[in-house]
C-alpha cells in the first residue's frame, strides 16, 4: 500500500521527534510575528510601530539564520539548536514583559529575537536527508525520502494554520499578547531541545567544503524559491482584501487562508505516496506552472465561496512543489553545507514573501481591486516555472550532472555488494582501480538490492 511509506517513515529512528517535535519547535514561525505586531501595537497605539517591530524581527532573522546554519554545518546542529533555542526563548520572555518600554528598545529586542531564532528547518530537513540516504540501519530509497520530505512539508504548512489560531485562542483566554509570546518561547525551547537530541544532528558534516556560489543549479533554485515565495506573499494580501471587498471581515480572510493551507497539506500527503520522478527539476517546473494557473484562476472567483473552492483546489500543488524543491536541495547542495543550503532556500522564500506582500499591498491600494494581487502572484509563479523548466537551464543541467555521477556510482555499487555494510564516512574500496568511493551524506545515493537508484 502507498500509505505504507508513511509507516516506514514513522519507524525510522527518531522520526517521531523530527515530525512532532519539529512542528512544536517551529510554531513560533507563525505565532511570534503576529503576536509581536499586536503586542507592540497595543503598547504604542500604532499599527505602523507593530509592523516595524515585526519587520525588524524578520530582517534580523533573514540576516542571521544562514550564518547560524553555516556554524551548524561546521560544528554540528545540536549545540547550535540548544544555544539558540535558549537565547530565543529568553529574549521572547523579555519582550512579553517590556510592554511599557520605549519603541526603540522594543525594536532592538525584536531584532535580537529574530537573530537568535534557531536554524530548525535546515537542521530537520538535513536530518531527513541523512536518515534516508545510504548507510547502515537507514531507511533507504527515493520513495522513502519523498514520503519523509512530503510529511515534513505538510506539517510545516499546518504551522501557518495552527499558529495564528493559537494566538487568537490565547488572547481570548487572557487579554494581551504577552501570553502568546511566552507560549511561542516555550514551544521553541522545548521543541528545539527535543530535536537537538536526534543523534544525526550531533556531528558536523565532514566533507570538503565547496562555496555555495559554485554549486551548479543552486542559484536558479534560489531564484525559483524567491519568485514562488513572492507569489505566496501576494496571495496572502489579496485574499483578505477580496474578503473585505465582498463584505467579510478579517475573520473571513483568515478562514480562506486556512482553507488554502488545508488544500496544500492534503496535496502534500497524497504526493508522498507517489513514485518519485527521475527528473525532479522538470516535475518542479510542472508543479510551479500549476500553482501559477491556480493563482490566475482566483481572478475569476465570483465571491468568497467561489474563492474558497479555487484556493483549496489550487493549493493542492503547493506542498508537492515544496517537497520537490526540498528534494532538489538534497540533490544539488554539497553535504558539507546542507543545513546552510536548506536555510538559504527558506530565508529566500520568507524574504521574498514579505516583498510580494508589500508589492501586492501597493497594487491593491492603487487599483482598489484585489484581483490584481492574484494576477501578480500568478505571473511570479509562472516566471518561476520558466526558470525551472527552461531547456538547458541551470537547474536541468545540474540534474544531468547528478544523474551522470549516480550512473557511475551505480557501477561501483554493482561490483561491491557489501557496500551497504560499510560504516558512514569510511567509503568502500573499488578493487579494480583501488580507489575509494565516499558514502557519507551523498545527496541522492540510495542503495537498494545492490543498485544505486535515482
Amino acid at each position: 500500500m502507498a500509505t505504507g511509506r508513511y509507516r516506514t517513515v514513522w519507524r525510522i529512528p527518531y522520526a517521531p521527534t523530527l515530525l512532532v517535535g519539529g512542528m512544536v519547535a517551529r510554531l513560533g514561525i507563525a505565532m511570534t510575528p503576529l503576536a509581536l505586531l499586536l503586542l507592540v501595537e497595543e503598547a504604542t497605539g500604532r499599527y505602523a510601530a507593530g509592523g516595524l517591530a515585526a519587520g525588524c524581527y524578520a530582517l534580523a532573522g533573514a540576516v542571521a539564520n544562514p550564518l547560524t546554519a553555516r556554524v551548524a554545518d561546521r560544528i554540528g546542529p545540536a549545540p547550535v539548536l540548544r544555544l539558540c533555542a535558549l537565547a530565543h526563548a529568553l529574549v521572547l520572555a523579555a519582550l512579553a514583559l517590556l510592554t511599557d518600554a520605549a519603541l526603540p528598545l522594543l525594536l532592538v529586542v525584536s531584532a535580537i529575537a529574530g537573530a537568535t531564532y534557531p536554524p530548525l528547518t535546515g537542521a530537520i530537513r538535513g536530518a531527513w536527508t541523512t536518515l534516508t540516504g545510504a548507510g547502515p540501519r537507514r531507511a533507504v530509497g527515493p520513495r522513502v525520502r519523498q514520503a519523509a520530505l512530503a510529511a515534513e512539508t505538510s506539517l510545516f504548512e499546518l504551522i501557518y494554520v495552527v499558529g495564528p489560531l493559537l494566538v487568537a485562542a490565547l488572547t481570548l483566554l487572557r487579554p494581551g499578547y504577552g501570553p502568546a509570546l511566552l507560549v511561542a518561547a516555550a514551544a521553541t525551547l522545548l521543541g528545539g531541545l527535543a530535536v537537538a537530541r536526534v543523534p544525526v544532528l550531533r556531528f558536523p558534516r565532514r566533507m570538503t567544503r565547496r562555496p555555495m556560489r559554485r554549486t551548479p543549479g543552486f542559484g536558479a533554485l534560489l531564484l525559483c524559491a524567491g519568485l514562488l515565495g513572492a507569489g505566496f506573499g501576494a496571495v496572502t494580501v489579496g485574499v483578505p482584501a477580496f474578503a473585505a471587498a465582498h463584505g467579510g471581515g478579517a475573520g473571513l480572510g483568515g478562514v480562506l487562508l486556512g482553507v488554502w493551507a488545508l488544500g496544500s497539506t492534503c496535496g502534500g500527503v497524497y504526493f508522498g505516496t507517489r513514485r518519485p520522478a527521475p527528473d525532479p527539476s522538470r516535475r518542479y517546473a510542472v508543479l510551479l506552472a500549476l500553482i501559477g494557473a491556480g493563482f490566475l484562476a482566483l481572478i475569476a472567483a465570483p465571491g468568497p465561496w467561489g474563492l474558497a473552492v479555487v484556493l483549496i483546489v489550487g493549493g493542492v500543488a503547493m506542498a508537492p512543489a515544496l517537497t520537490v524543491e526540498n528534494n532538489l536541495v538534497s540533490r544539488i547542495a554539497p553535504g558539507a553545507v546542507l543545513n546552510e543550503a536548506y536555510t538559504w532556500v527558506l530565508t529566500m522564500a520568507i524574504t521574498a514573501s514579505a516583498a510580494g506582500s508589500a508589492a501586492a499591498g501597493a497594487v491593491v491600494d492603487r487599483s482598489g481591486d484585489a484581483r490584481w494581487a492574484f494576477a501578480l502572484a500568478g505571473g511570479l509563479a509562472l516566471a518561476a516555472a520558466i526558470v525551472a523548466g527552461r531547456p538547458g537551464g541551470a537547474l536541468g543541467r545540474a540534474d544531468e550532472v547528478i544523474a551522470a555521477r549516480l550512473r557511475a556510482a551505480s557501477e561501483v555499487a554493482r561490483s561491491l555488494p557489501a557496500m551497504r555494510e560499510q560504516p558512514p564516512g569510511r567509503g568502500v574500496t573499488d578493487p579494480p582501480g583501488g580507489r575509494t568511493a565516499p558514502l557519507e551524506h551523498d545527496p541522492e545515493l540510495f542503495v537498494d538490492g545492490g543498485q544505486v537508484q535515482v
